[in-house]
């Protein structure tokens, strides 16, 4: 049985702590009764082993494990 995780596309936006970046996600959405769309942006902090991404490089993120209190995702390459 093969699980499928969800994967988000990001920019990082910071660097500054040890083994994680914090990756800005937006999306659009759109407005029901007005039918106007404006986006929506949330920061997932996710883990970084490395430390190979920095600041401004696109990324992509998986759900995993939680790893600490605010850490649910990881990096899991640059996206193309």
């Amino acid at each position: 049985m093969e699980i499928k995780h969800r994967q988000l596309k990001g920019v990082v936006v910071s660097d500054k702590m040890q083994k994680t970046v914090v990756v800005e996600v937006s999306e659009m959405k759109m407005n029901r009764k007005y039918l106007k769309q404006y986006r929506v942006s949330r920061r997932l902090k996710a883990h970084d082993e490395g430390c190979l991404y920095h600041t401004g490089d696109k990324v992509v993120i998986e759900e995993t494990r939680p790893l600490s209190r605010d850490k649910r995702w990881k990096v899991t390459g640059k996206q193309s």
